[in-house]
């Protein structure tokens, strides 16, 4: 057992010296060598839809509940810090944060109702009420984008006490020290009691209750947890990222690329959710540069977009049919490859 203590200790001090590592990057390297296309373009939206795509791996990968309405919770979390700083100009940003994820999460409690009776397609189906009804309401009513005919806001500008975050780098670590932060805080959940009941409610449903797992309430939580972690998402995508959102850019097809990035990245897997995104976010801008230079302008956005869709299209297939893991699967081989003693063989 010493042996295997010691060869625990030193993977996990190992694994530690990593994410120290990527934090020290995050922070102090990429600010400073970063242009302004990369930190505003490409890492901001990366670091949104990866804050999203850890609340629906929450939810579906964790917790087994299957949803389609991810994009509407963050537009509820968008258009919730919008209004209460709109309307409630006392209220520092960081509450204004917080309480629109608690908005969206009461909403996802409220749509999450239907999963004590409906499961998989069923469910999935369901879910799909949030979204087009958050959609139409957001439309229909004028008053959640101060009577905006078009439903068009204008996020205000990140503030902190009297800091303001104005330029690309200081809107990039806001959402970097956001996005750490709630995924620390979503990694305890995981490894608490409650996380153990989602994993048992995802593999056996009616074994869970019979050894006592309380299906109402961990079901009802991985809903309101997920939707609070994606209505921050919607937050950090409106105020850091686009500054500037409407309704329809919130539509299904942000919804698919959600979970689209939980399919690909690992599904059950916070490294996963990080993976997928960087490959949605980077994918689109390589395809462009290559099928630009080998096609020149026949290679329209038109056909971006089309390509973009069937390779994706191609790779969940794959994926679901060889490596169900997704990418972390891929990289957890490489690694043993590269470095086989680094991870000891541990008990499951």
């Amino acid at each position: 057992m010493s042996a295997l203590a010691s060869a625990k200790s030193a993977w996990l001090s190992g694994e530690a010296l990593w994410i120290v590592l990527v934090t020290v990057s995050a922070y102090g390297i990429v600010p400073l060598a970063g242009t302004d296309y990369l930190l505003d373009a490409v890492l901001t939206p990366f670091l949104a839809l990866s804050l999203a795509a850890v609340g629906l791996n929450v939810l579906t990968g964790y917790a087994g509940q299957v949803s389609l309405g991810s994009a509407a919770f963050l537009a509820v979390g968008a258009y919730a810090a919008y209004n209460l700083h709109l309307r409630v100009p006392a209220l520092p940003l960081l509450i204004d944060l917080v309480l629109a994820g608690g908005v969206a999460a009461a909403i996802g409690i409220v749509f999450g109702l239907p999963s004590l009776r409906l499961r998989g397609f069923y469910l999935a189906v369901s879910t799909l009420a949030a979204q087009f009804f958050v959609q139409w309401a957001l439309t229909k009513f004028s008053w959640f984008s101060n009577d905006s005919p078009s439903g068009v806001i204008d996020a205000p500008v990140l503030t902190l006490g009297s800091i303001e975050f104005r330029s690309a780098g200081e809107r990039y670590l806001f959402s970097l020290t956001i996005v750490l932060v709630l995924t620390l805080l979503t990694l305890r959940l995981l490894r608490s009691q409650s996380g153990r009941n989602f994993v048992a409610v995802r593999d056996h449903e009616i074994a869970a209750k019979v050894i006592g797992v309380p299906l109402l309430r961990t079901k009802l939580l991985a809903f309101g947890f997920s939707s609070f972690l994606i209505g921050v998402a919607g937050v950090l995508w409106a105020f850091a990222y686009l500054r500037t959102v409407e309704p329809a850019g919130f539509n299904l097809d942000r919804s698919f690329q959600i979970l689209f990035i939980i399919i690909i990245g690992g599904l059950a897997s916070l490294r996963g959710a990080f993976i997928g995104a960087a490959f949605i976010v980077v994918f689109p801008l390589l395809l462009s540069r290559i099928g630009a230079a080998l096609l020149g302008h026949v290679f329209d956005s038109g056909v971006l977009e089309m390509c973009q869709r069937i390779v994706i299209g191609a790779l969940i297939i794959a994926f679901l049919i060889a490596e169900p893991r997704g990418l972390i699967a891929l990289c957890d081989r490489a690694r043993a490859a590269i470095w086989p003693a680094r991870r000891p063989a541990l008990p499951n």
